[in-house]
């Protein structure tokens, strides 16, 4: 063979077990760097990371936490309505414009307060700056089905008007509640003297009638009307009326003409039950 041949060759065979040589150092030291850190150390390594990840975690809430504060709302938002009476039973909300300082949101619920149902749907108003943040109610309209309180119709539109949505929601808890109280009395007169209790109205009426199934004619009427003054007050508002035969009124002009205002002198005295009661046994009693 040619001696040039043989010393390629042999040059080759060289540059191979050099290039062996590298790798087989590399793997060594590749080897030696896995396990540089000991079992013990390894160990440390990992409780150290435990120790961070338990310090990034302080200060949010476990899931028990979470969990005991969920269910302490619940019980509150439980209380508010049964104080109030206010239940609402949807919520929608989408949002309109969203920009850095402004932000519009359109509000649609509905719920209802004892008897009364409601639906109110608004823009929420939203003003940002480095200050403070303002919000401000508009385009707000109310539905109500409150019959033909007049008193009920003015607070509607004053608070479409003003977007004060807590005098309100104070007012209509305050004025279902009476409403409330009013047809319970009732039903309970009704159920306890029903010879001498009607409701032309129903329940949800706001008079009673009391008539002597002994004398025709002779019916006495109780207005129960609840007032809401211009700030949202809302006051229960009684008075009598009287309907006698001629024969009765000529014998009892003094005691029928005065009934009226004994009457509201009983309320003063005894209240709305006490008073309402003591005349139906008056009526009640063979003329």
């Amino acid at each position: 063979m040619d001696n040039s041949i043989c010393q390629v060759y042999e040059d080759e065979i060289q540059s191979l077990e050099e290039e062996i040589k590298l790798l087989t150092e590399k793997y060594e030291e590749s080897q030696q760097e896995s396990t540089f850190f000991s079992d013990e150390e390894i160990l440390m390594s990992i409780k150290s990371l435990q120790r961070e990840f338990e310090g990034e975690s302080k200060g949010h809430e476990s899931p028990s936490d979470l969990k005991a504060q969920l269910e302490s709302l619940e019980k509150d938002l439980s209380f508010l309505m049964k104080f109030t009476g206010i239940q609402f039973t949807s919520h929608s909300k989408k949002t309109v414009e969203k920009t850095r300082s402004r932000t519009v949101q359109k509000h649609r619920l509905s719920g209802n307060c004892h008897s009364l149902s409601f639906q109110l749907e608004f823009q929420l108003l939203e003003m940002q700056n480095k200050e403070s943040v303002s919000a401000a109610i508009t385009d707000l309209s109310i539905i109500m089905k409150s019959g033909e309180d007049s008193d009920m119709r003015k607070l509607v539109s004053s608070t479409e008007e003003h977007g004060n949505l807590l005098t309100f929601f104070r007012s209509l808890s305050s004025y279902a509640e009476w409403c409330e109280h009013r047809r319970c009395t009732f039903l309970h007169f009704k159920t306890k003297y029903p010879d001498i209790v009607t409701l032309p109205e129903g329940l949800l009426g706001d008079y009673i009638s009391l008539r002597n199934p002994k004398l025709s004619g002779f019916e006495l009427m109780i207005v129960w009307k609840i007032h809401i003054d211009g700030e949202g007050r809302t006051t229960p508002v009684l008075d009598l009326l009287t309907k006698v035969p001629e024969q009765v009124l000529e014998q009892k002009m003094a005691a029928t003409e005065n009934a009226p205002s004994r009457f509201r002198s009983l309320l003063l005295l005894f209240g709305i039950e006490a008073a309402i009661e003591n005349l139906i046994k008056v009526v009640g009693l063979e003329i």
